[in-house]
């Protein structure tokens, strides 16, 4: 049986990744019945409208994003928020068949679209992951952090579970420094997106997802704050890479 995760101390102090968005949801039991549902609904169509979204280049970004955070042949590796498995895929190249990859994901909608041979699928959340401790040598979470109720709790397990001189990068989107910038992905993303999805997706509420991703985007505490949360957890060597301005690339290491 996998151990239970520790629970928090009962005066941790919550950090959520953004403030309440009330068009979609007002308390936090309505916040976790909304990503139910919006991703559970939504996952047939997710990757569809990922491949539009990145112009096709995801795979590639993702891939360069794993190497360059330290992923290597023969890890294990713990994926958070897996969803339909991105990036899951590109690690797999990277490890090799001496690796071991099990993900993680509180949407089993999402998990149904899986289809990586060896890979092993868990249900739970990251503040809370079902995995016992100094389990994984690389931690990996992809777009996910927006969507999860207290990054404080989330990176707390993440050390948990690495062993001393493991390593973690978290993969964002975040809001462009320039008003241009934030105004043309905002058009892009809340709009143009969302107006495709409407043509090729088949859920009706694949279009309210884009939009949703768009506003926790613009609602996200800044990378700073992501990086210091890293660092109470108990991180060593937290830094920030951005490609093209907005894909941001969060890595630390677990003190050895």
């Amino acid at each position: 049986m996998t151990p239970s995760p520790s629970p928090a101390p009962a005066d941790a102090a919550l950090l959520p990744p953004h403030a309440p968005l009330p068009l979609y949801y007002g308390d936090e039991d309505e916040h976790q019945a909304f990503l139910r549902r919006i991703f559970d609904d939504t996952a047939p169509d997710y990757d569809r409208i990922e491949r539009v979204l990145a112009f096709g280049s995801g795979p590639w970004y993702r891939r360069s994003a794993l190497k360059r955070a330290g992923l290597v042949a023969g890890a294990q590796v713990l994926d958070v928020g897996i969803g339909t498995g991105l990036v899951a895929r590109e690690a797999l190249t990277l490890i090799g068949p001496t690796g071991r990859l099990v993900g993680v994901d509180p949407s089993a909608g999402m998990m149904k679209q899986i289809d990586l041979p060896g890979v092993e699928l868990v249900e739970g959340k990251a503040e809370a992951l079902p995995r016992p401790d100094a389990s994984s040598d690389f931690l990996s979470m992809g777009y996910a952090l927006r969507h999860i109720s207290d990054v404080a709790a989330a990176f707390g397990e993440f050390h948990r579970v690495l062993r001393p001189g493991g390593r973690v990068v978290v993969l964002e989107i975040s809001k462009p420094e320039s008003r241009l910038g934030t105004q043309l992905l905002k058009g892009y993303m809340r709009a143009v997106v969302p107006l495709i999805a409407r043509f090729i997706g088949k859920r009706s509420d694949t279009a309210e997802l884009w939009r949703y991703y768009w506003d926790t985007i613009e609602a996200c505490i800044p990378p700073a704050q992501v990086m210091d949360a890293l660092r109470a957890a108990g991180f060593h060597d937290v830094q920030r890479h951005v490609e093209l301005g907005v894909f941001s690339e969060y890595t630390a290491v677990k003190p050895g």
